[in-house]
Formats: C-alpha cells, sequence, structure tokens
C-alpha cells in the first residue's frame, strides 16, 4: 500500500457537501425569483377586461387573458420607480453575486483533493453565504409586508409564487451556510477535546 501523505484523495465531511447542495439550491430558487415576473398578482383591473390578469415582478410585468397568451414588457413607470421594487432589485441581485462568491470561497475550503479541508475558508465561505441568504430574505419580507401599499389599477392583489421562493431560497441558503460556518466551531473544539 502506498503511502501519499497530505495528497491522498479523502472524501469531504458530509455536512459539508449538504451546505453546498442546499445553498446551490437556494440560489437558483432565489435567481428564478428575482427573475420571474410573479411577485404579486393583479385581478380585476378597473375599466379593462374582467379576465384580464397582471403579473409584476421586479423587473417585468406581463398581462394575461384568458382568451390569449401571455404579453410581458408592460410598461408602467410608477411601480417600477417605488422605493420597494428599486432596493429589492438591487439586494436581490447583491443576494445572488454574494452566494457565489461564498460559494466558491467554501468549495475552495473544502477541496476533496486534501486530507484535511482548510476550515478558515469552509468557515469564512459558510458566513458570507449566511449573510446572503440573509440579504434575500429582507427584500422578500419587506415587498411581501408592502405588497397593498404599492400603487395598483385594482383593489384585487395577491401574492406571487416568487414571494415564496425567495423565502425558500433565502432560508435554505442560511441553513447551507450555517452548516459550514458550525463545521469549523464543532471541529475546533473536538481538537481541544482530544
Amino acid at each position: 500500500m502506498k503511502a501519499c501523505g497530505e495528497r491522498c484523495p479523502v472524501r469531504a465531511p458530509g455536512i459539508l457537501i449538504f451546505g453546498l447542495v442546499l445553498t446551490a439550491c437556494g440560489w437558483i430558487l432565489d435567481l428564478t425569483s428575482m427573475l420571474a415576473p410573479n411577485w404579486r398578482t393583479i385581478h380585476n383591473i378597473t375599466g379593462e377586461d374582467p379576465d384580464l390578469i397582471l403579473f409584476q415582478g421586479l423587473w417585468d410585468i406581463c398581462s394575461y387573458h384568458t382568451s390569449s397568451d401571455v404579453v410581458c414588457k408592460e410598461e408602467d413607470d410608477e411601480y417600477f420607480d417605488h422605493r420597494v421594487v428599486g432596493t429589492a432589485q438591487r439586494m436581490m441581485a447583491g443576494s445572488l453575486v454574494m452566494t457565489l462568491i461564498g460559494l466558491a470561497v467554501a468549495a475552495i475550503g473544502v477541496r476533496c483533493w486534501t486530507v484535511k479541508p482548510t476550515w478558515t475558508g469552509v468557515c469564512l465561505g459558510g458566513f458570507v453565504i449566511v449573510c446572503s441568504g440573509l440579504l434575500a430574505i429582507m427584500p422578500v419580507a419587506w415587498y411581501g409586508y408592502l405588497l397593498n401599499d404599492i400603487d395598483s389599477p385594482s383593489e384585487e392583489i395577491r401574492i406571487g409564487y416568487c414571494i415564496f421562493l425567495g423565502y425558500l431560497g433565502g432560508i435554505m441558503e442560511v441553513l447551507g451556510g450555517f452548516f459550514l460556518f458550525v463545521i469549523d466551531i464543532s471541529t475546533r473544539r473536538l481538537k481541544l477535546e482530544y
């Protein structure tokens, strides 16, 4: 049997892989939440066909008639100029970038080609991922809280599926980052006990 010292390939601890996968899934959900035009739906618009439904998102507005297809790129400067929408756009984009940075740092720290992961990299990546998850949850919660305060052509406003995707993605990122962050602390504690 060959002695390979520090260069032996080993498996990374399962909790690290779980944290990375959870974070990647959360990132995909947050990306979908940010890009899809369904943060809220507006029904029964005054002066319009009763079958018309507006889907409003962070970057686009789409209209849907039951008798026709979905038409996007609707203009509504008043909606897009609202403080909540503009802030949510920037916070969600920032969260996605932070998550990618955290994933890169954590993945470099996990390194399956060495005997021991670089715990500082894993811990730092986990911390950045937790912060990015919180950064994704904040605009979703704020938008959901002020859902009816944003100007609308109708009183019948419903929450869209992107709010749920944003919450779920942010929570998955926080949990994934937490697993990566805490594994370093528990590993150091085990070293002190032995």
